[in-house]
């Protein structure tokens, strides 16, 4: 699944579209702990988290994540949504949970 195809089939609420929307996820990762994504989050994976700053962008850039999706309605604020757009930074919003969220995203991306 592509990120413009996760934008179409799950209705979460897009902040940033991101430059590229043909990047293909290669799967789920959920966690808010920003040193943990640094080591774990894989390229081109779909980021759940609550974490809606700039911290949060520069994560998402430095893993090369493929999109970043806010649970809970988190809020994205100013700072971050003009950094993930100067970057590239695909965001996505939901009213899900951390867990419901990447469950969704998990289930459109499985074959």
């Amino acid at each position: 699944m592509t990120i413009s195809e996760l934008a179409a089939q799950t209705g979460f609420q897009v902040l940033s579209e991101g430059e590229a929307p043909d990047t293909q996820i290669s799967g789920v990762f959920c966690c808010d702990l920003l040193s943990v994504c640094m080591s774990h989050l894989n390229a081109a994976n779909a980021w759940v988290t609550v974490m809606g700053n700039v911290n949060a962008v520069a994560v998402a850039v430095l893993t090369e994540a493929a999109c970043i999706i806010l649970a809970e309605n988190t809020p994205l604020d100013d700072a971050a949504l003009e950094k993930a757009k100067q970057q590239g930074v695909a965001v996505f919003r939901t009213e899900l949970p951390i867990f419901e969220a990447a469950k969704r995203i998990d289930s459109l991306n499985t074959p």
